[in-house]
């Protein structure tokens, strides 16, 4: 066990910054081999980036939000695929705090260990002598073919004839992977599915659902950290809107890098920097990737203002964290999508990054739990006094 100090904000942001010209070479061979380049992984776990929500008894650096927040916009910057799966690791690793001593000191043996976990409940968790037999398959597993564990939703049936929700921790080893991640977007996220066949899992590795997404969770390993103290859904929501955030800061940055010496076709227009439509692009992509920061930053703020205070959340600052998810999606996607769409015909050469960004943009628009209009459409009912129609905030 390696106790450790928080590193700052600042220092894991000079690391992520300094991965970003490797992640940027390395994108198109993610993309090709439909999981990150080992260049890649390798790079990103020397960084110490992974320790992040790890907890510190056993090496991790237990940051807060906002540090999560601006290092995987960061990572975004360079990759959107290493940044998503990334950011799936942290939530995973952050999970998996939340389970028994007996299971933290295995796993976290290596701080920089990589999990991969599925919040859609599509297994069966039934009770057998020390545990639980799982039967199920988990699809867009991202990052599974390159971590150690998975932490995956299923259901267990209670007494009362019901099916309570669980979270079941398995090793990689333990699962068969079907290897369907052939897409359009977030490539080299290696997102394919596993299964899961009479694999036992001891009692200490399944934990309830409920508490972990109403944070209610009871942590008594270490009660003081203020990483834990809140519910799942807003973590969740800031850590992977993140990276749509980062995406839309890759595109400006990748239009404005080409721009100079690129003509407008078929015009008088010799510099495509010197035209009137041309800074209103700019203008109104720059407006969204700010818009786009707002929403994100500031559901990262009230997570950590909360965790430091012990500040119950309501209803509908939960409902408001989803809103601010889907702002963010749509704000980066609108960005992406002009600044595309003045980027020319070359612009389809898969060497041209900003291709690549917009299609990873889309691919978080059209994730369930990040597609705008099912956000909105959350937040908009519980503002005018409905149920939720969702057990997810």
């Amino acid at each position: 066990m390696e106790t450790v100090t928080t590193l700052p904000r600042a220092e894991l942001l000079r690391r992520a910054v300094e991965l970003g010209p490797l992640l940027r070479n390395n994108a198109q061979a993610s993309e090709e081999q439909r999981r990150l380049s080992i260049e890649t992984l390798e790079a990103l776990g020397g960084s110490g980036l992974l320790r992040m929500r790890v907890p510190r008894r056993f090496g991790g650096y237990e940051s807060d939000m906002r540090t999560v927040t601006e290092v995987l916009a960061e990572l975004a910057r360079g990759d959107g695929s290493t940044a998503w799966t990334a950011a799936v690791w942290l939530i995973s690793s952050w999970m998996v705090g939340l389970f028994p001593d007996s299971v933290r000191e295995e796993v976290f043996a290596d701080p920089d260990v990589r999990i991969s976990g599925i919040l859609s409940p599509s297994a069966m968790a039934v009770p057998v002598d020390g545990g639980y037999h799982v039967n199920g398959k988990w699809s867009f597993n991202t990052g599974c073919l390159q971590s150690a564990w998975n932490v995956n939703a299923a259901v267990r049936p209670t007494p009362d004839g019901q099916y309570e929700p669980v979270m079941v921790l398995i090793p990689m080893t333990d699962l068969q992977v079907i290897d369907d991640w052939h897409t359009t977007g977030m490539r080299g996220s290696g997102s394919v599915s596993t299964v899961a066949e009479n694999v036992f899992v001891p009692e200490d590795r399944l934990l309830p659902m409920g508490p972990v997404i109403g944070g209610a969770h009871p942590l008594q390993q270490d009660p003081s950290a203020p990483m834990w103290r809140a519910p799942f859904m807003p973590i969740a929501c800031t850590t992977v809107g993140a990276v749509a955030y980062g995406l839309a800061q890759a595109a400006r940055d990748a239009f404005l890098t080409r721009l100079p010496g690129r003509k407008i076709t078929y015009t008088d227009y010799d510099e495509q920097s010197a035209a009137p439509l041309t800074h209103h692009q700019v203008a109104g992509a720059t407006i969204r990737v700010d818009e786009a920061g707002f929403h994100i930053l500031r559901t990262a703020d009230q997570i950590d203002t909360k965790a430091a205070t012990g500040e119950p959340w309501t209803l509908e600052e939960r409902a408001r964290a989803r809103l601010d998810l889907g702002a963010v999606c749509l704000r980066a996607k609108e960005a992406a999508d002009l600044l595309a769409g003045a980027s020319g015909g070359t612009s389809l050469q898969l060497d041209v990054p900003i291709q690549r960004i917009e299609r990873d943009i889309k691919a978080l628009n059209l994730h369930a739990i990040m597609h705008p209009d099912t956000n909105f459409e959350l937040y908009g009912r519980v503002a005018c006094g409905l149920a939720p129609n969702t057990q997810y905030l």
